[in-house]
């Protein structure tokens, strides 16, 4: 892109003639680098512009490179300033009995040395439904939390969904959610403590990453081996 810029400013010069000071008469090479000093703001030497018209490109040619080095410039902060999430999920969700209540449950974790503050988490179930007439959609259905947002997420994060009467999942099987091409679409975001910046972080689980009478292991007072307990398996 630089090299293409000044190309197209040097032929720009030899179009107007002998325009360059100390220029040979047509060199391109000696344009292109009178344009490379010009960009650049170097400032010349033995070559310098000499007419009305290579003085007015020369002019155009310093407008372009104060516009291009701000947008370059803007580009690469916005770039290199974004505050990325860090954040992590289980590799299944699983369904398990929480106070009596079938239960879905996932976990995530903040991969950042600093914390999250004032994190939210939203839930959907996104599904195949058909019409009375018979016509097939993507719906979206939201999955209500017992906590969908907290202070501060500095380590883990439990979501936990009772699987009610008023649950979209009320009486969906593993089974019947594969064919219902079902999904879970979980958004989180909060703000970076360190810079104040949005920070957001997406996930999906598909219908077969949804696991029935699974309970997820304790990485408190638990162990990472895989174990069954009153007949339920740990993942």
């Amino acid at each position: 892109m630089y090299g293409t810029l000044n190309a197209l400013f040097a032929l720009v010069y030899l179009a107007g003639g002998d325009g360059i000071a100390h220029a040979q008469t047509g060199s391109f090479w000696d344009a292109f680098f009178f344009s490379v000093q010009t960009l650049a703001s170097i400032g010349y030497g033995n070559l310098y512009p000499q007419t009305f018209y290579a003085n007015t490109v020369v002019t155009v040619e310093a407008l372009v490179e104060l516009l291009g080095f701000a947008v370059v410039t803007g580009l690469a902060f916005a770039r290199f300033s974004q505050s990325t999430a860090h954040v992590i999920f289980s590799h299944f969700a699983v369904v398990t009995p929480y106070n009596g209540v079938p239960t879905l449950m996932f976990r995530t974790a903040n991969q950042r040395g600093n914390q999250i503050v004032e994190a939210q988490m939203r839930v959907y179930l996104l599904r195949d439904e058909a019409s009375l007439e018979g016509q097939f959609m993507r719906r979206l259905y939201p999955v209500r939390l017992l906590r969908s947002q907290t202070p501060s997420f500095a380590l883990t994060w439990t979501a936990i969904h009772p699987i009610d009467a008023e649950s979209p999942l009320h009486n969906q099987t593993t089974a019947s959610l594969t064919q219902l091409k079902a999904q879970i679409v979980i958004s989180l975001s909060g703000i970076d403590e360190t810079v104040a910046q949005a920070v957001h972080a997406r996930h999906l689980y598909q219908a077969q990453e949804i696991l029935c009478n699974y309970q997820l292991v304790d990485i408190i007072y638990g162990n990472c081996s895989t174990r069954r307990e009153q007949g339920f398996q740990w993942v």
